[in-house]
């Protein structure tokens, strides 16, 4: 557990974004996907362990088709404290942009449903490189995998994957289809559009 990356990254008194966080309570593990308009429009995928988020940058956001094998770039650990985050990131600051949460609930290891001993398992598994989970979101439910690319020259790169369940889909499966027209990030690319086109 270590959040000097985090820090390192960002000037916090120049960003809303928290500095910190703790468990504040003992029970289920929490998930949060982040949706993140900044250079490009990207989805942070973050797992609670550990004390922090463990965080991945997926380029097309999770799919709930299990033959999506969406890529999943892992960045550095993020404190408890960000899974509530949602709002603007000014420029200059490293991830200048905007951040709102596209979905969000707890997870508990696929095989493990002991929560003292599941947290140690799931560590374990992350230094192995394949984790499986279950998700128990609003839009992400059910059996998950990610697996890191062992023949990649990015030791950070990993694949996200639908296990095949009551939950997965066969149609073609968009994150982006997903998320309310209205939101934030939506409205400023509308906003964006229009200026330009005139």
């Amino acid at each position: 557990m270590s959040l000097s990356q985090y820090k390192k990254k960002r000037d916090l008194s120049k960003t809303p974004e928290p500095g910190g966080g703790r468990r504040t309570e003992k029970g289920k593990l929490k998930f949060v996907v982040q949706r993140h308009k900044a250079t490009s429009l990207h989805y942070d995928f973050r797992l609670e362990m550990d004390g922090v988020l463990k965080s991945w940058a997926v380029p097309k956001g999770p799919s709930l088709n299990p033959e999506d094998k969406r890529l999943a770039m892992m960045v550095e650990d993020h404190p408890l404290d960000y899974a509530k985050f949602e709002g603007i990131i000014p420029k200059p600051n490293y991830g200048a942009g905007i951040v709102e949460i596209w979905d969000k609930g707890t997870y508990e290891d696929l095989s493990e449903k002991d929560p003292g001993k599941a947290e140690k398992k799931l560590l374990s598994d992350l230094k192995k490189g394949s984790l499986k989970v279950v998700l128990h979101g609003k839009k992400l439910k059910g059996e998950f995998a990610l697996v890191q690319m062992k023949s990649s020259d990015e030791k950070n790169a990993w694949l996200l994957i639908k296990h095949k369940d009551e939950f997965a889909v066969s149609k073609a499966y968009s994150s982006e289809k997903e998320t309310n027209p209205d939101s934030p990030i939506n409205l400023a690319i509308k906003k964006a559009k229009a200026g330009r086109q005139k």
